[in-house]
């Protein structure tokens, strides 16, 4: 036999129409038939005059309208209807027809209470449902004369325990469905927050994995740097002094990273990101960054002008952090190349500008396509709303040039202090 294909699962559709929408045009319909029919009703079966007629049935029928946002003056105008209808009809005519309710009378009365019990609960449903039963009970003792015979009796008393019978089965249906329906929407409610902190819980564990596997390797393997750095000269007594200079540097220089390590550890396993972290650097340290870079090897021009220390914390970060990659990679792509670094303050913006020459080799600094560097760069700028452009330069070297505006978006609150 042929494999039967598997069907694909279809799109749900969306709605053309909503349940709340739906419902409402449902009650409308309701309220206009049943308008339609106890007018004529009442004014041929019961002998009410006709524009009495219009008047209380468009009472009575107006009052689930109306119950839908106003549950109080709905029943109010429902109740006074209902309770002067019996009384203006002809006694000849209510003998022989359903009385003091008629059948149009008494669906609108469920559905009233109907829609009362769901929308507004049990205890606002029952007021209806008491008010209308009462005051129908006192229909008979107005007008005895319909009443007279026992059979036009008999009729009367089926007329007012199958209302109060249809009514009352009304109100505990609307009272289950009512419950069912706050059950279902609380159940919604938890469903969302469940997989809400499910999401939350998958991704704490998965920073907390991160932050372990940076622990255990990456600060572990710093930490052997610094430390055979930092006993070179002891265990190697016959380094030179530049040799052993240069051994503190690298030692200085891990334990930097190894700080740096610490904090963005405290901010992957910190839930809220709340942990107390160590001030960030900021423009200001840039002269810090370039002496370390100047004690590799590497020369290094620096020019900062503008007032740098009513850039904003956000700005500052970002701008310390770019000069820092940026700086990382001319050291890496273009080794024993000058190094020219530019940062100009002004009212606006930021500008930053980080230049290597060709380097002295054979092979110049070529671009190996958009890395992790100058991604994190790129990111970080355009959280901050600025720009980041790098590139090869005309003469064979390699230029950064980042703008990062004062005014901070709505963006930065997303950034990361790491």
């Amino acid at each position: 036999m042929a494999r039967r294909r598997r069907r694909e699962p279809r799109t749900p559709r969306t709605p053309r129409i909503s349940r709340r929408t739906a419902s409402l045009v449902a009650v409308c319909a309701a309220v206009v038939v049943l308008f339609a029919v106890l007018v004529p009703v009442q004014t041929v079966l019961y002998g009410t005059p006709l524009p009495l007629s219009f008047i209380l049935g468009a009472a009575l029928c107006v009052s689930p309208l109306l119950a839908i946002t106003r549950p109080r003056p709905a029943v109010a105008l429902f109740c006074g209807a209902a309770f002067v209808l019996p009384l203006i009809v002809s006694p000849t005519l209510a003998i022989a027809a359903p009385w003091p309710w008629s059948v149009p009378a008494l669906l609108t009365f469920v559905l009233l209470v109907g829609i009362v019990t769901f929308r507004h609960g049990a205890r606002h449903g029952a007021f209806p449902l008491v008010i209308g039963v009462v005051s129908s009970l006192i229909a008979p003792l107005l007008r005895p004369e319909i009443v007279a015979t026992a059979a036009a009796a008999g009729s009367v008393t089926a007329d007012l325990i199958v209302t109060a019978s249809v009514a009352s089965a009304m109100f505990m249906i609307a009272a289950l469905l009512a419950g069912r329906v706050r059950i279902g929407a609380e159940l919604t409610r938890e469903r969302e927050h469940a997989a809400l902190e499910q999401s939350r819980r998958a991704l704490v564990e998965e920073r907390t994995r991160i932050a372990r596997e940076l622990h255990d390797v990456i600060a572990h393997s710093l930490s052997m740097v610094q430390v055979q750095a930092s006993t070179a000269r002891y265990r190697l007594p016959e380094i030179s002094a530049e040799a052993a200079t240069e051994f503190d540097s690298i030692a200085a220089t891990a334990r930097e990273s190894l700080t740096e390590m610490r904090r963005m550890l405290g901010v992957l396993r910190t839930e809220d990101q709340t942990a107390e972290l160590a001030p960030q650097q900021g423009i200001a340290d840039v002269p810090a960054l370039v002496d370390t870079v100047r004690r590799a090897g590497v020369t290094v021009g620096l020019e900062i002008t503008g007032d740098s220390a009513r850039v904003p914390p956000t700005v500052q970060i970002a701008a310390f952090r770019i000069t820092q990659e940026a700086l990382s990679n001319a050291v890496r792509h273009a080794a024993g190349a000058l190094v020219t670094v530019r940062i100009q303050t002004d009212a606006a913006a930021v500008g930053i500008r980080i230049r290597n020459a060709p380097p002295p080799a054979a092979s110049s600094h070529t671009s190996t396509g958009p890395g992790h560097g100058l991604r994190g760069m790129r990111e970080r700028a355009e959280l901050l709303g600025g720009t980041l452009i790098a590139g090869s330069t005309p003469d064979g070297g390699w230029e950064v040039s980042a703008s990062l505006p004062l005014t901070e978006t709505a963006d930065t609150t997303r950034q990361e202090t790491s």
